[in-house]
């Protein structure tokens, strides 16, 4: 072979192992940040009406998300002053905020309570206002609250908080002296059995059953709800006595076994189509907020990294 030929084709080969090496470099730096964003902590805020409303709506959710590094921060728009057979006012409220830090504490998550009178919740201008910033400063990726439609005007008028910052929080002269977000956070409601005007649909529905001890661990924190006003206030036998037979008890009213119905059975199998479906024993499920962030199913794969965990 003639010595020109043979440096040509060494130009040649050197050259081809440049491209290839640029193109694998481009690969791992896409690949790289990929993974970055997939790693990156999530920040979950979730806005009930009052103390416990977060734990009964999307505890097993919270769980799920803590124990994988991501931020979870709890809201109660009230201070859940009248929800009691005996205490009531400062000291009510007092106690309720003491049981919702607990709470807080047992799964590791942040909470605030807001100083609003239980029962006494407007759909405010002001009111407006503190959802947007409560929602901006904790620089949210999901939000999740209240459905407008259910039976307490205190969880109505949160639900109306919430849609309504759904497109606000984006918009920087609004509560101007909180940075707008810069992309929209995706909204979900929580489940409820309301059907006027329209029933709940479970466009996401989540596998709790491997943190139902926690989940019980949460309610448990609330004792003044679950083992006192709410066993009053709906004429049920008096729970027992004993740590333990208390625990189980309240596993059983307040978390039996779900009924997986034919589209909840269509959501399961559509997020994680391996899943045994024998071995799911509790969902939490939630509605997509038209109003806010638009996903695709890739996007909710990617903001919902909880759902196909066992």
């Amino acid at each position: 072979m003639p010595v020109i030929n043979y440096i040509g084709q060494l130009f040649q080969f050197w050259n081809m192992m440049k491209a290839y090496r640029l193109i694998l470099s481009i690969i791992l730096l896409v690949g790289s940040t990929t993974l970055f964003a997939q790693e990156k902590p999530l920040r979950v805020i979730v806005i009930g009406a009052h103390p416990d409303d977060c734990e009964v709506g999307a505890g097993g959710l919270a769980i799920l998300y803590a124990n994988q590094g991501h931020a979870v921060k709890f809201v109660s728009m009230t201070n859940g002053d009248k929800g009691h057979v005996r205490m009531k006012g400062k000291e009510l409220a007092k106690h309720r905020y003491e049981e919702s830090m607990e709470a807080a504490r047992k799964i590791g998550v942040t909470y605030e309570i807001l100083d609003i009178p239980d029962g006494e919740l407007m759909a405010t201008l002001e009111n407006r206002h503190e959802v947007i910033r409560l929602i901006r400063e904790w620089e949210a990726d999901i939000v999740i609250s209240h459905r407008p439609n259910t039976y307490h005007p205190d969880h109505r008028y949160t639900g109306v908080l919430v849609q309504d910052a759904a497109f606000l929080v984006t918009v920087p002269n609004i509560v101007s002296k909180v940075p707008a977000l810069k992309k929209n956070p995706l909204f979900l409601y929580f489940s409820d059995n309301f059907q006027q005007p329209n029933p709940f649909r479970p466009d996401i529905v989540v596998d709790v059953t491997s943190v139902l001890d926690g989940m019980v661990d949460l309610l448990d924190a609330h004792a003044s709800q679950f083992y006192e006003w709410l066993p009053w206030i709906m004429q049920l036998d008096e729970p027992p006595t004993g740590a333990a037979e208390r625990r189980a008890w309240l596993r059983a009213w307040r978390l039996p076994q779900s009924i997986i119905t034919d589209e909840i059975e269509k959501q399961l199998l559509k997020r994680c189509p391996h899943k045994k479906l024998s071995d799911v024993k509790r969902i939490e499920s939630f509605e997509i907020c038209e109003y806010g962030r638009r996903v695709t199913d890739d996007e909710i794969h990617m903001l919902f990294p909880i759902l196909c965990t066992d």
